[in-house]
């Protein structure tokens, strides 16, 4: 009986060892939280590239909400979702952003983005939670903006590969409120 135990004990050891070598192996890289599925080529694209802001509530809420952000990163918003997919004209931000707190990634971009770069980020929006529309002015800070729940990415071109590794690593991301919650059957027709 005393063996039993004896061995019971050390594949406990074993297993607890091992266990704690693949947390190890696989826990933070040093990346600063690029998110699931992030890879070196990832981490080391969006490396001191992504905002973090702190996102204090998540209400459904009738009407307009002031956000500190321009794109928004999250918030109070609409009880409705804006369907994800590729947009050529401004969608609701209080709709996108329930999107966002479903796991969208949200990418806008001037409206005097080139249409090659439009082209872009038209294929970008045929990955699972991704929204793409145009912002309603050129008021944003960049050409091209990306926006998931708290984090926000900012580049001068569609063809920045910052932009397709912030899809990557925030599409229904570690940061999502609601992963995997729906990004279809809310609002709008996606092209």
């Amino acid at each position: 009986m005393r063996g039993g135990l004896r061995r019971q004990r050390l594949l406990s050891v074993a297993v607890s060892l091992f266990l704690g070598l693949l947390v190890a192996a696989c826990g933070d890289d040093g990346d600063g939280g690029t998110g699931a599925g992030a890879t070196p080529t990832t981490s080391s694209v969006l490396e001191g590239r992504v905002q973090r802001y702190p996102v204090t509530s998540a209400n459904h809420v009738p009407g307009r909400v002031d956000y500190p952000q321009t794109p928004p990163v999250g918030g109070d918003h609409n009880a409705v979702w804006q369907n994800c997919g590729f947009y050529s004209e401004p969608v609701v931000s209080e709709l996108a952003v329930h999107s966002m707190e479903h796991g969208a990634v949200w990418v806008v971009f001037r409206p005097s983005l080139p249409a090659d770069q439009v082209g872009v980020l038209r294929q970008l929006a045929r990955r699972p939670y991704v929204l793409v529309s145009p912002w309603p002015d050129e008021a944003i800070p960049s050409p091209v903006v990306a926006s998931a729940w708290g984090l926000q990415l900012r580049a001068d071109s569609a063809t920045d590969p910052a932009v397709a590794a912030f899809v990557q690593a925030y599409a229904n991301g570690p940061q999502t409120p609601e992963p995997g919650a729906p990004c279809t059957g809310g609002f709008g027709t996606p092209e």
